[in-house]
């Protein structure tokens, strides 16, 4: 006989306090109960219920037994209750935290295209450049780029993007163009004033070494729109993602600043809670980035 059955009818009994009741829940006949729970004392080798004429109540050991029997069943129910919503349709609030330039300038522009496909789904999008902690506060996912930190969390890579130091032809008409990673130490540099290291710049040298450069400059902020603003203004050189400067590229407004130099990646990621079951909306959402981004192509990235 079925255990998960067994164990069934026997908490039914406890939680309904007698056969018949327990019947009626399981909506299968009193005769089919006691035999499920004669079966399963029979099993165990132990007597799981006192029975009165006026009442049935768990001995010391059914006790024990059912608090262990919940449990399980309850597990059980879940599981269930997994598979179904694996295959529902992905719906609910969805609450994301994203880096505010990402956020503005990528992440904006395609929420629409998701949402029309997903129309049961709802999307509240929280822009900051802080690190957020995503099961303590509230949050679904998180969109975080570069380097992740040592975590729980479970990640996919959504797609790469790369850094380039950039500055306006004006300002390098009026200070020179640095030839080297050296020159920068007597350049004005646009820092982010929003990260531990936004005065730290992490570069590559043509011959590979890994070098940092810490200067000050005319300002800092915490938002790259502002810096890129900034530099096309021609108040010094930034260190920006190319999803920012590259339309401004384009139109003649930035120039890089030290051509020739390695290019810096970074990974763009989505981070969400562990477990093995992930969300439908979340996942629906992941899927829906990875391939928009892979469409996308090398001209934002």
């Amino acid at each position: 006989m079925d255990r998960l059955t067994e164990m069934e009818a026997f908490a039914t009994v406890v939680d309904q306090g007698g056969f018949t009741d327990a019947a009626k829940k399981l909506g299968i006949s009193k005769s089919a109960v006691s035999k499920h729970v004669s079966s399963l004392e029979a099993r165990l080798g132990a007597r799981l219920l006192n029975r009165t004429t006026r009442r049935v109540s768990p001995t010391e050991i059914g006790l024990a037994y059912y608090d262990r029997a919940r449990r399980v069943l309850n597990d059980a129910g879940e599981a269930d209750s997994l598979v179904t919503a694996m295959q529902s349709a992905p719906s609910g609030l969805l609450r994301i935290s994203v880096a505010t330039d990402f956020g503005v300038n990528l992440l904006s522009p395609v929420i629409g295209e998701f949402l029309r496909e997903y129309p049961d789904i709802t999307i509240n999008m929280i822009l900051n450049n802080r690190f957020v902690e995503l099961i303590s506060e509230g949050f679904d996912m998180a969109i975080r780029l570069g380097d992740l930190e040592d975590s729980t969390l479970r990640a996919r890579k959504l797609c790469d993007t790369s850094k380039r130091m950039i500055g306006s032809p004006s300002y390098f008409q009026q200070f020179g163009r640095p030839q080297k990673i050296d020159d920068l130490n007597e350049h004005k540099l646009l820092h982010y004033s929003s990260q531990a290291n936004g005065a730290v710049w992490k570069l590559t040298a043509p011959s590979g070494e890994k070098r940092q450069v810490r200067t000050s400059g005319w300002l800092s902020v915490n938002d790259g729109q502002s810096l890129l603003n900034a530099a096309v203004s021609g108040l010094g050189i930034a260190y920006l993602p190319s999803f920012l400067y590259s339309d401004a590229m384009k139109a003649g407004q930035v120039e890089e600043a030290i051509p020739g130099l390695p290019v810096e990646h970074q990974g763009v990621y989505a981070v969400y809670p562990p477990g093995r079951f992930t969300q439908p909306k979340v996942r629906a959402f992941i899927d829906f980035l990875a391939h928009r981004f892979a469409d996308s192509g090398p001209d934002i990235w």
